[in-house]
């Protein structure tokens, strides 16, 4: 696997301010698993982690899980991650849509960067092709812990929804996962301090 940075902005018109700002984003990209038919419908990846990594609400072991979009409404989209077989529903995110100038061909994981031995917390999704990934939101109380530890912004929501989060709905009307779809969504600050979501995803320039 092969990392890149990940270089974002978000407002067009502050790029290199924001290139500088997370210079040291990891990002992870993920080739594709061979299947018959590509799934554009949930953007299905399958992925590899050759170590442990943290989502939201958990950490995940080194392995082979498959990332689906259950839903996407509007600006929040939810995300469910299953074990190789699809059998087993691991966890349930919540996620913002945060653009990208240039798709890429492959699909990307970007981390938040961690200090040595402790398992890498994932920031955002890419499916190859398009403008737009998923950023995800963490628990507050997390997020504040995150944003102080890698000195970078991170979204939050109240720590109640991670319940929702462990949810085995698979249906985008379940109640639990509607309630974590309509939850507030804020930004954290690495002093803790609420940040205005423009700051940390990036919404699509007018043209």
């Amino acid at each position: 696997m092969s990392r890149n940075i990940l270089t974002t902005t978000s407002k067009w018109n502050q790029l290199l301010g924001r290139a500088l700002a997370i210079s040291s984003l990891a990002a992870l990209c993920i080739g594709l698993m061979p299947r018959a038919v590509a799934d554009e419908s949930d953007h299905k990846t399958i992925v590899t982690f050759s170590g442990p990594v943290e989502i939201p609400g958990k950490a995940l072991p080194a392995g082979t899980y498959v990332f689906k979009l259950l839903d996407s409404t509007g600006s929040r989209d939810i995300v469910q991650i299953f074990d190789k077989d699809e059998k087993k529903l691991i966890a349930t995110l919540l996620a913002i849509p945060d653009y990208r100038m240039k798709p890429s061909d492959k699909p990307i994981i970007t981390f938040e960067e961690r200090p040595a031995g402790t398992p890498e917390a994932i920031k955002a999704w890419y499916f190859p092709g398009d403008n737009y990934g998923e950023q995800f939101v963490y628990p507050h109380k997390r997020a504040v812990e995150l944003a102080k530890n890698t000195n970078q912004n991170v979204l939050s929501m109240r720590d109640d929804m991670t319940k929702n989060m462990a949810t085995s709905s698979t249906s985008a009307n379940a109640a639990d996962i509607k309630a974590m779809q309509n939850t507030d969504v804020t930004g954290v600050s690495p002093t803790g301090a609420p940040v205005d979501l423009v700051i940390i995803v990036t919404t699509k320039p007018q043209q």
